[in-house]
Parts: structure tokens; sequence; C-alpha cells
């Protein structure tokens, strides 16, 4: 049976498990633009916390996928169910990207237009939401951007735990040693990925060239 004719026999569930994939990216990638982008705004706000907040990321990025999953299992409320506990870790990954960008995108608005702002008035809160955030914005979704296309590839991963996923597939075709079947994980997490980039970039320039 060829590739081709594997997709078309098996359609129904590489789309069901398509759409696993996509509700633990989408719920990981909510969590991580609520978590990311306020702990960005504090960085701006609170440059002590730089070292934490950032390092903290930093070292969550450096841990294997496996061993995040793992080092997850023991907690109580997570270890009950596996989509808990890879949508915890999915949205830890993606955190690093948006917290950057967002620090980047309010501490590169020119320094005039922030003064210029205060002059007319405007309060801390005022500039930074009728001001640094809106220039801000093309820059804080390439974080997003950047947290998405990682996040689909980790979320492969999360097969291993039994959350569900295109990762089924990849998983299973390793176990296999057949091709057609890791392909039939791979090739539409790889779509997805490639979806995801093209919209957000498209989105991106929009608002950075706007």
């Amino acid at each position: 049976m060829s590739i081709l004719q594997f997709f078309w026999k098996n359609q129904t569930q590489i789309g069901e498990l398509a759409l696993e994939h996509l509700r633990l990216v989408g719920v990981s990638m909510l969590l991580a633009v609520l978590i990311g982008i306020p702990l960005g705004i504090l960085l701006t706000r609170r440059p002590r916390f730089r070292r934490a907040i950032l390092g903290g990321a930093t070292i969550v990025q450096t841990i294997p996928s496996l061993a995040m999953f793992g080092f997850l299992l023991p907690a109580p409320w997570l270890g009950e169910r596996a989509g808990r506990l890879a949508i915890t870790a999915l949205t830890l990954y993606a955190l690093l990207p948006i917290i950057q960008n967002t620090d980047a995108g309010i501490t590169g608005v020119d320094a005039a237009v922030r003064e210029a702002a205060r002059g007319m008035g405007m309060t801390d809160w005022q500039v930074l939401f009728q001001v640094e955030l809106p220039l801000a914005f093309g820059v804080i979704l390439t974080g997003v951007r950047v947290a998405t296309v990682i996040t689909v590839g980790v979320a492969t991963i999360a097969a291993a735990i039994g959350a569900g996923g295109l990762g089924e597939f990849i998983f299973r075709g390793l176990a296999m040693v057949d091709n057609r079947v890791i392909l039939a994980g791979a090739l539409p997490a790889a779509l997805i990925a490639l979806v995801a980039d093209f919209s957000l970039s498209r989105l991106e320039r929009r608002f950075r060239y706007a």
C-alpha cells in the first residue's frame, strides 16, 4: 500500500488526531500568551525580576520534552489527566519567545514617543496600553509565531503520555518500523506548523508596517 493510499484509508483517524493536536496547541498558546505577555511587561517595569523570569524560562527550554513530562507527572492535579500535563508542559515551552519579544517590543518603542505621551498627561497605564503595546504588537506577534511553531512540534511528544495528537502515529510508526505510519503523523504536523507560521507572518508584517 502506497503512502497516499494509506492516508486515504486512514483519513478519518488522521483528521481526529489533527484536531486533538490543534486543541493541545491552541489551549497551550492561549495560556502562554496570557502568562507571557504580562511577564514581558513586568520586565519593562521591574528590571530586577529580569534574571529570575528569563532565567527560569530559559531553563525550561533546555529540558528535553520527555523529561519535562516526567518531571510534571508526579504533580497530583496534573498527573491525573494526560491532557492537563501536556498542556502545562507545552505552555512552559512557549513562554520564552513571548516574554522576550514582549520585553524587546516595548523597550524598543522610541523614547521620544513615550515622553510625548507622558507630556500629554497620560498615566503609565495609558502609555502602556495606548502607545507602547500597539507599537510593539508586531514584535510581540513574532514571539507568538515562534512559540506556536515550537509548540506544534513539541506537541507530538504528548502522545508518549497518552495525551493524543499526531504523535500517536509517529510513535506507532516507530514501534512498527513503518514509514507510512510515521509520515501520517509527521506530515500533518509539519503542515500545521507551516500554515501557522505563514498566517502569523502575514499578520505580523501587517502590524509592523501599518
